[in-house]
């Protein structure tokens, strides 16, 4: 029944639009159709179809979690995921993306607020463990699998054999846990499409308890292989210690605590871009190169030592 979910979840994405606002807009559309998620819109409303493989009830924790920090993740607009064709459907407002056409006017300052505020809620007692390492060893266990072989697979597992444990999600990670996002970056941003609307966190997915250096991992490992300008870096880092974001010191260098996740989340892109490329039988592009070698520097840089 899988070629009858679009529609399908169409339908329910109209529902939820015309319930809400009977004068819609009826502006609509699929926002993403992946092999584990698909995503649409109808007017006001998004109606997202989960992986096949989600704990419904699990999901439903975190989606309880954005529904009481409104100021800081888009709230769904209803409290537990439906099901639709066997998939978990949960429902949530439109709103207006990060322009990708627009570098200079990307929210870095208001996403590293986000992020402080959101490693700075006390965390739930039930809320799951946050998935990041989780989907980076995903990522680097479908690289290792690839058959043939693609001659990029070296460099990236070895940068992956080199970090430790927690960060290939085979330990606890070291230090307090926070309320994570867990896959953070700048598509995880949207606003009210009312001029003037706050920037919100979305994607409740991996949202849980862990390390909270981990949702700045991503930007940090752009900036460290020259992929994010450093004005941009420090917009987002400074914006993020000014809000009392806890997973860096309050000044001095915060590379002996970003490190560790960002190589992880290195290896993780270059695991998946290599991955798609050899699916596809393709050469590996311009930034797919880049971030191969990156992986391959790695092992000549030694990882900086957790700071006291």
């Amino acid at each position: 029944m899988t070629e009858d979910l679009l529609p399908a979840l169409s339908a329910r994405a109209a529902e939820a639009a015309h319930s809400r606002d009977p004068v819609c807009s009826c502006v609509a559309g699929t926002l993403a159709h992946h092999e584990d998620t698909t995503v649409v819109r109808h007017g006001a409303a998004v109606a997202k179809a989960h992986a096949p493989d989600t704990d419904t009830a699990v999901l439903a924790v975190r989606t309880a979690v954005a529904a009481r920090l409104p100021g800081i993740l888009l709230p769904p607009l209803t409290p537990a995921p439906a099901e639709l064709y066997g998939r978990p459907v949960t429902y949530w407002p439109y709103g207006t993306p990060v322009d990708p056409d627009d570098p200079d006017a990307a929210p870095w300052e208001e996403a590293g607020v986000l992020l402080a505020r959101l490693h700075r809620t006390p965390l739930p007692g039930a809320v799951p463990p946050m998935r990041g390492p989780e989907k980076a060893a995903r990522a680097v266990a479908l690289l290792r699998d690839l058959a043939p072989p693609h001659p990029a697979v070296a460099p990236v597992l070895d940068a992956w054999a080199d970090l430790p444990p927690w960060a290939r999600g085979e330990a606890p990670a070291p230090g307090p846990a926070r309320l994570c996002h867990g896959d953070f970056h700048l598509g995880q941003l949207v606003r009210d499409p009312a001029p003037g609307s706050p920037w919100l966190l979305i994607d409740v997915d991996d949202l849980g308890a862990g390390p909270p250096v981990w949702d700045l991992a991503r930007p940090a490992a752009w900036y460290a292989v020259g992929m994010l300008d450093t004005d941009a870096w420090h917009r987002f880092l400074t914006a993020y210690r000014a809000a009392g974001g806890p997973a860096v010191p309050a000044d001095g260098d915060p590379w002996p605590a970003l490190d560790v996740p960002a190589r992880a989340l290195t290896a993780q892109t270059a695991a998946r871009a290599v991955t798609k490329a050899a699916e596809a039988g393709r050469a590996l592009d311009e930034v797919e190169e880049w971030l191969v070698d990156a992986c391959a520097r790695m092992r000549s840089v030694p990882a900086a030592a957790p700071a006291d």
